[in-house]
């Protein structure tokens, strides 16, 4: 009897060319989309502009699933979605972080709820379109970069559990985004030449300022002003509000100055902004904590992820990654679009990592994900503390 696999379809090109394969590979193919938010919380019909979960993105992933023969539904994730994504977005800028609210979704919302939801149905696996190659042995569950570096989707899954991947198709991994294009202009999805976005969904117009605006009148919240500093404390400027600024932001600050001046600091404890030059921006270390190791811990300690006891002994990446080390050289990325970067990592007695670049980086931002890589292996990640 074939196995039957529950897919995560968005309404674009990815999800569904990823369906179209599953099926041609003879699995069962369930279709579903996972209705997250709704326009009245993001900004109503003005800022509507057709991307997932609106009508038109249904719409297309049950046409898709029609003409491969597939039964579909839509998931209500809302509630959750709320909570844990868009009230940990809004609080986190209001703390002076900036976060990374796709990490979090692909964590706590993408996969637990859809995993429970397979399990129902009788679904043996679920599937989504990333960009990411899930590998198997006998010991463990590896996640590897997709073979299309410019699409490669796995910095954001760091947070998965070896239950979760050991539950998980990406059938996309090895493939190229033109490739992916063809595929379903040869089989005439109506998805083959649907836009792409790569901008947080619920922010419809990419205009994060004007979202939590629109959020704290809906939420009687509130911005406090406050002063924009130099590094010396120098009062040279002022703000509406902390969270209207990330570090290394250059434009809107209001500034006129000789050169220019870039957001080096967001200090809440005191409602500052600090700002300085370009080369202040660089630094060679920075801590991330809430460290979650995908499959083993390289370290060399043995880690218990989901189910499974993942023995580090049987890695053989590079002699980098050793057993019972105190320290280990692995690439490092910052952010999603960061070339990643060599670097050292100590292990700290709270279960936080330091991070020692070879080079300096530039911008290095409390709240973004940090991704740590052997090669094309994923390790794992944190949050930059």
């Amino acid at each position: 009897m074939a196995e039957s696999v529950l897919v995560a379809m968005s309404g674009g090109v990815d999800s569904s060319v990823a369906a179209l394969l599953l099926k041609q590979q003879g699995y069962n193919v369930v279709g579903a989309h996972m209705k997250l938010w709704d326009y009245a919380d993001i900004g109503g019909d003005i800022h509507r502009d057709g991307r997932c979960c609106s009508l038109d993105a249904v719409n297309d992933c049950r046409e898709v699933c029609d003409s491969i023969n597939a039964p579909f539904y839509v998931l209500n994730l809302s509630r959750q979605f709320r909570e844990v994504v868009i009230d940990d977005f809004v609080s986190e800028y209001k703390s002076g972080r900036t976060p990374n609210p796709c990490v979090r979704c692909n964590t706590l919302v993408k996969w637990e709820p859809f995993l429970q939801k397979a399990r129902e149905i009788g679904c043996d696996y679920i599937a989504t379109g990333h960009y990411a190659r899930v590998e198997r042995n006998d010991k463990y569950v590896l996640l590897r970069k997709g073979v299309d570096d410019s699409r490669d989707q796995s910095y954001f899954l760091w947070g998965l559990s070896q239950k979760a991947l050991a539950m998980t198709l990406m059938p996309l991994g090895n493939l190229c985004k033109s490739e992916v294009r063809e595929i379903a202009r040869q089989h005439e999805l109506r998805t083959s030449e649907k836009k792409e976005s790569r901008e947080i969904c619920f922010v419809a117009d990419d205009d994060y300022h004007r979202f939590l605006r629109e959020w704290d009148r809906e939420n009687n919240l509130s911005s406090t002003p406050g002063e924009i500093v130099n590094e010396n404390g120098e009062v040279v400027g002022h703000h509406q509000g902390t969270e209207y600024y990330t570090i290394g932001q250059r434009r809107g600050l209001g500034i006129s100055h000789p050169t220019p001046l870039y957001v080096l600091e967001i200090d809440t404890a005191n409602n500052r902004i600090v700002v300085g030059e370009d080369e202040s921006l660089f630094t060679s270390e920075m801590i991330v904590g809430n460290i979650n190791w995908v499959g083993f811990d390289p370290f060399g300690n043995n880690v218990m992820n989901g189910h499974h006891a993942i023995h580090p002994g049987h890695h053989k990446e590079s002699s980098t990654v050793s057993r019972q080390s105190t320290h280990i050289t692995v690439q490092v990325k910052i952010r999603y679009q960061h070339p990643a970067a060599t670097a050292q990592l100590v292990r700290l007695t709270d279960g936080s990592v330091r991070v020692i670049f070879e080079k300096k980086q530039r911008a290095i931002t409390p709240g973004q994900s940090a991704v740590f890589y052997n090669g094309d292996l994923m390790l794992g990640g944190g949050l930059i503390k």
